[in-house]
């Protein structure tokens, strides 16, 4: 305590003998610098305490100075109207150069436009409210600005993966300057803000308390706090007492609450146990272990409720914002010597001495070019404002803060301050230290809980008289409760009894009917519902995921299949006629048959007939043989040429037979099978009426594939869905549409009747549907997934299967009759080995009579002459050999 003393006694000493010197000696000006604080708040009296102070060591370090800096304080008394007449009254009075302050956002909003048109510069080391600096540029804000926390703040929600922020804030300039920027950086990380809670600054005890208990009845369990030290400290008080510091609860608060926090009093330092909060991180530097206890000493002979601790982030942007201004000024003032030296008019170089306050727009410029390393870290000006530099995330535990984690830009969170350029960014919650959460907990808060007050999910499920047999509600008149049961009622409960915590939850009923038995709803306005949360927390049925109700509340993962089928009537049709035989192969694969068969008989007669001695028969008899040589290969044929052709010409016919045969029995059994309608398009062409279940979203999809509205009839039950079918144009409809669920149901229930038609449309499937950004939903999908993979959802729906498999066609099959194309290599086979037997026959045959061939073309006769003699000589029976080539000249002339 001594030596607090004595350094406080010698820093008094110090300051008349600076004035002395000022006074004693021509060439040292004094720079008059205004400010305005309120001296009744923590803030102002650090930051007057550390100006002085800066003041003191500036100028015993900078013993040889040209300028001096003479300090004209003004109290504001916590007031934008005193503020303003304070600042008026050093700009007109007093000639100020400079005003350091206000201390406050709403005041500094004012104070500035009173700078701007003195062109005198104003600047706040407290003042961080991000609206203010592009208004004029005559203001600096030498504090970090209000919006570089936030994604400090942003990353700590991404973290631990909380996707839905309150934000608590004050209506001042200092509480609405940061919420867009907050709101975005958390929008950034995807959470959403569920509610926006703000107070003035003159709230009483009743609206904070009416505010918590609103809040309270919300999900959303965590909160961000963005309040003046005053504000900030009764809100903490009174949720303390309403049992929001407990358990479940995650409080965030921005640094102007966490800079403060030591000022606190001993009570609302108990209700802030657990809270975590950013501000900026001060390097640790040798000068700052004795600098808290100066400043705190002096402090205390002013008022001694303050009470000793580590040195404000204001107290040191105070310092350092006079000593940019006192460096500022040096650097005007050795300006000021050269041009004395070189016989330059000073009070052109040097405005100071003129009296008034012409040094404004000079003295900007050097206090933005001013960079040194301050006592809050690197004084570094961008655009009107002190740089972002990393922030500290603290825990309030005790009496103390514990600081758990570092933020910077480049590296996202980290345990300690990382100098590894190579690290990338990351914001994982295993990068922070152990954190102790309101209520004594270290687990981390999950975000959100069921309200409080003992109101449980409401689960709004449909009573319809039919298509119930998944989700089937009956009233109880004597109590007027609801049984509910059914495949849907059971994997709900399955999907909530598999999250990993309690989900109280009850049943509520939506009619689909009136007491008439008119329509009362639909599910797109059942799912509408749901999004109001008036009546339903959550919806469960037969609810199909689209993308117009997606837009009102958000879907689960479905629990069931999707898409959208048609079912048509099966027609039983007799095609039983008298050319039925010929429909199994298509006319070009009779005609290439026929073809072939007469081609391979033919090519069998040349081959036999040269060895064949019944090939002196008749020409009738010889077109029988043609004709038999195919289906008697064996009777008297002999050559190896005969066999080959006949081998191959017997494979291709027997598989040809084979073929038929198959087809031909296919078409007069599965034929007989035949949809009423075969094409969806053909039903939109031709007009006739369809049908679908009534409410659904199906009478929208239809008018979608083009269907006409007027043509679309919706049902209550598959019974009447069955009549409308059976009359079909005659009152009904030509097909049903309906999803696959109870599609699939339908044709159990009516098995061989019915068979579906046309593609499968895709679609969501079921799913259970929420409000927008309910954070079970996640919880649920998750469950929902779990049950499907290890089988409980398909038990379920084994177990409440009633109906049994329908063993009828599902599809019509129409057997196609068999094309050339599938035998085109087969008949090419045959027809090249026939050819090559032709040719080697003919070749060994011309090289035996090459004597008649040489007689024929020495001839000179016509060329039909010679065609003639040819077929003559091929028809002629007479195996004898006609060597002689006078003798066959003389025949050919008879002829």
């Amino acid at each position: 305590m001594d030596f607090l003393l004595l350094q406080f006694l010698i820093s008094l000493l110090l300051l008349p003998s600076l004035g002395t010197e000022q006074n004693s000696t021509d060439s040292i000006i004094n720079v008059q610098v205004g400010v305005v604080l309120d001296l009744d708040s923590p803030v102002g009296r650090i930051g007057k305490d550390c100006l002085y102070k800066a003041r003191s060591d500036f100028y015993s370090f900078h013993r040889n100075h040209t300028t001096k800096l003479v300090l004209h304080l003004r109290d504001s008394k916590e007031t934008v109207i005193d503020a303003a007449a304070a600042a008026l009254d050093l700009l007109q009075n007093v000639k100020v150069d400079a005003i350091i302050g206000p201390q406050k956002s709403t005041q500094a909003s004012f104070v500035m436009d009173l700078g701007d048109r003195a062109s005198v510069p104003i600047l706040s080391f407290s003042a961080t409210s991000p609206s203010l600096i592009p208004r004029t540029r005559y203001f600096v804000q030498t504090a970090q600005s209000d919006a570089d926390q936030v994604k400090a703040i942003a990353s700590i929600v991404m973290a631990f993966s909380w996707n839905q922020v309150v934000i608590i804030y004050e209506d001042t300039e200092y509480g609405n300057g940061i919420i867009s920027y907050l709101s975005n950086a958390l929008q950034d990380v995807n959470a959403r803000v569920s509610n926006r809670s703000v107070f003035p600054k003159s709230a009483t005890d009743d609206f904070i308390c009416k505010e918590l208990y609103k809040m309270m009845t919300m999900q959303t369990r965590v909160f961000v706090v963005h309040m003046s030290q005053h504000l900030g400290a009764r809100l903490f008080l009174k949720s303390k007492e309403l049992g929001m510091m407990s358990n479940g609860y995650a409080w965030i608060v921005t640094s102007g609450l966490t800079d403060l926090f030591s000022l606190m009093d001993v009570d609302v330092v108990e209700a802030m146990q657990g809270v975590l909060g950013v501000k900026p991180l001060i390097p640790k530097r040798k000068e700052l272990d004795t600098f808290p206890n100066i400043w705190n000493a002096m402090s205390l002979q002013v008022d001694g409720s303050i009470k000793p601790t580590e040195v404000s982030i204001f107290g040191l942007w105070a310092y350092d914002t006079l000593w940019a201004l006192a460096m500022a000024a040096e650097r005007i003032g050795n300006k000021h010597l050269k041009a004395t030296k070189n016989g330059v008019d000073s009070n052109s170089e040097f405005p100071f001495s003129l009296g008034i306050s012409k040094a404004g727009p000079k003295l900007l410029k050097e206090i933005l070019r001013t960079r040194f390393q301050g006592r809050a870290g690197v004084f570094h000006l961008a655009d009107g404002e002190l740089v972002q530099t990393p922030y500290q995330i603290v825990n309030i535990v005790g009496k103390r803060e514990r600081l758990v984690g570092i933020w910077s830009p480049s590296y996202g969170i980290s345990k300690e301050v990382i100098l590894n350029v190579t690290t990338s960014y990351s914001t994982s919650k295993e990068n922070f230290r152990i954190i102790i959460w309101p209520g004594n907990s270290v687990i981390a808060p999950k975000g959100w809980e069921f309200p409080v007050n003992g109101k449980k999910l409401r689960v709004g499920v449909s009573e319809k008289s039919g298509f119930n047999e998944f989700l089937k509600v009956v009233r109880v008149p004597q109590s007027n409760a609801i049984n509910v049961s059914g495949y849907f009622k059971e994997v709900f409960d399955s999907v909530m009894e598999a999250l990993p915590y309690s989900v109280p939850y009850e049943y509520v009923l939506y009619p689909f009917e009136n007491s008439d038995g008119s329509s009362a709803g639909s599910y797109d306005n059942f799912v509408y519902q749901v999004s109001l949360q008036e009546k339903y927390d959550a919806a469960l049925g037969d609810i199909t995921i689209t993308a117009n109700r997606s837009i009102y509340v958000d879907f689960t993962f479905p629990y069931a299949e999707g898409g959208v089928a048609s079912v048509v009537p099966i027609k039983y049709d007799d095609r039983n006629d008298k050319w039925t035989f010929l429909q199994p192969l298509t006319k070009e694969l009779w005609l290439m048959s026929a073809t072939f068969y007469i081609f391979t008989g033919l090519s069998i007669w040349i081959l036999g007939r040269r060895i064949e001695t019944s090939c002196r028969d008749s020409a009738g008899q010889h077109a029988g043989m043609i004709c038999c040589f195919p289906f008697f290969p064996g009777q008297g044929i002999e050559g190896n040429l005969i066999c080959l052709v006949l081998v191959t010409w017997a494979f291709v016919a027997n598989l040809l037979i084979s073929t038929y045969t198959a087809s031909l029995s296919s078409r007069l059994t599965v034929q007989r099978l035949q949809p009423a309608v075969t094409d969806v398009m053909k039903l939109i062409r031709s007009g006739d009426y369809i049908g679908c279940q009534e409410g659904s979203f199906l009478v929208d999809f239809l008018k979608g594939l083009g269907f006409e509205e007027s043509k679309i009839r919706t049902y209550k039950s598959t019974h009447d869905c069955d009549e409308a079918l059976t009359n079909g144009n005659n009152g009904g409809i030509s097909a049903y549409f309906d999803v696959l669920p109870h599609i699939n149901l339908f044709l159990s229930e009516f098995c061989g009747k019915y068979m579906i038609v046309g593609p499968t449309y895709r679609t969501g499937g079921f799913a259970f549907a929420f409000p927008k950004g309910l954070p079970l939903v996640a919880d649920v999908s998750r469950a929902i997934i779990q049950l499907t993979e290890n089988g409980t959802i398909v038990d379920i729906g084994q177990m409440n299967s009633s109906n049994p498999a329908c063993a009828g066609p599902e599809s019509a099959i129409t057997p196609n009759s068999m094309t050339l194309q599938s035998f085109q290599v087969l008949f090419a086979i045959t027809g090249c080995v026939t050819i090559a037997c032709l040719l080697v026959s003919l070749i060994i045959y011309l090289y035996k009579n090459r004597g008649f061939l040489q007689g024929v073309s020495n001839f000179n006769v016509s060329i039909w002459s010679r065609i003639h003699a040819l077929c003559r000589y091929f028809v002629k029976i007479d195996l004898s050999s006609r060597s002689k080539a006078g003798h066959t000249k003389n025949q050919i002339q008879k002829t």
